[in-house]
């Protein structure tokens, strides 16, 4: 079971990385056309906000269940004492509790925008399944929040690395 969560984190992290490299070589190859030959990329925009979009919301589950978002460590040594468990569960149920809601507004803003047919602005690429990713993806990180809440982040038995040894 650990070994196939491992390969859909491996499959998931290379098809961010795919995305990622596409943003790259539209955007060199738009700003190449924009200012070599003045015609830029139809709908460059477009894709590399859907892209975007992609990229982050995809990423937002594997952050969350490697316990990996920015923390402030000012309070590490007052919070990680035994007598303040009870924070730390206050903090992991806010968070499990605003990733709800926001997987709750996406729903609602895609099934809003599949309504109206809202689409992106120059090649008309509907923005309803976006936002349905979107909402997946912040639900899906809540369930990662709430399990790592009861187990503690998610490692990669295989990845050493060095400053965890320091």
């Amino acid at each position: 079971m650990l070994s196939m969560a491992w390969k859909i984190r491996r499959g998931v992290e290379t098809v961010m990385a795919l995305f990622l490299l596409a943003m790259v070589a539209l955007t060199f190859a738009d700003v190449i056309g924009r200012r070599l030959i003045g015609k830029p990329i139809y709908g460059s925009n477009d894709i590399t906000e859907h892209l975007m979009a992609l990229v982050v919301f995809a990423g937002l589950p594997l952050v969350t269940a490697a316990a990996a978002h920015l923390t402030i460590d000012l309070l590490d040594k007052l919070v990680g004492q035994s007598w303040m468990a009870w924070w730390r569960v206050l903090v992991s149920a806010t968070v499990v509790v605003v990733l709800g809601v926001i997987a709750w507004l996406f729903v609602k803003h895609g099934l809003n925008a599949a309504r109206i047919s809202e689409v992106s602005q120059a090649l008309r690429v509907p923005r309803g399944p976006l936002y349905f990713f979107m909402a997946f993806s912040c639900a899906l990180s809540a369930l990662a929040a709430l399990a790592i809440a009861f187990t503690g982040p998610m490692v990669d038995p295989n990845d050493t690395h060095e400053e965890d040894a320091l």
